[in-house]
């Protein structure tokens, strides 16, 4: 598995997340089987919730109260990530995206196959923004505690060492 953080700056209308960076998992998982399942049990074992099965929004849109992972498990596509004029990230069965709550994302294009497995930190639920973050919106984005452990590892590596200590190359 190879790990991808990137903090991102602030978008046009998409806050992003000033503090946490979007990290990314390449081949987060063996791409055999049912990666379905297994990114399901794994999310499901270290205690994120709301798992769900589908594909990504088509159009640019965050979450303010709710962190989120996307675990592609099956087929390939392209996901821009931190609004319009963001960064695109090829994405692959068995890779995932972790994105802090304020970051902007968007489906470009997918394999007719594309499925993807989300999942929410415990008592996180997603809400869809699609316009410019409010003051409170942005307090809320700023004060949503970290999740208990990494979804994919289930400690705190790599995703909350990320999460504490963002590395000056990524700022």
């Amino acid at each position: 598995m190879e790990i991808h953080p990137k903090l991102l700056p602030k978008g046009d209308w998409v806050p992003n997340n000033p503090l946490l960076p979007v990290v990314v998992y390449q081949s987060a998982v063996d791409a055999t089987g049912d990666m379905a399942g297994r990114f399901e049990t794994l999310f499901r074992e270290h205690g994120w919730t709301g798992i769900w099965r589908n594909g990504i929004f088509d159009y640019h849109h965050y979450h303010v109260n709710a962190h989120e992972i996307l675990g592609i498990a099956r087929g390939h596509g392209s996901v821009q990530i931190g609004g319009p004029g963001g960064i695109s990230y090829a994405v692959k069965a068995g890779d995932c995206l972790a994105l802090p709550a304020g970051t902007g994302h968007c489906l470009v294009v997918a394999s007719d196959d594309f499925l993807v497995v989300g999942a929410y930190p415990p008592g996180q639920r997603p809400d869809i923004k699609r316009s410019n973050a409010t003051e409170e919106d942005l307090e809320a984005i700023r004060k949503l505690p970290l999740p208990p452990a990494d979804p994919v590892t289930g400690r705190a590596e790599p995703l909350l060492t990320q999460w504490r200590s963002p590395s000056a190359d990524e700022k």
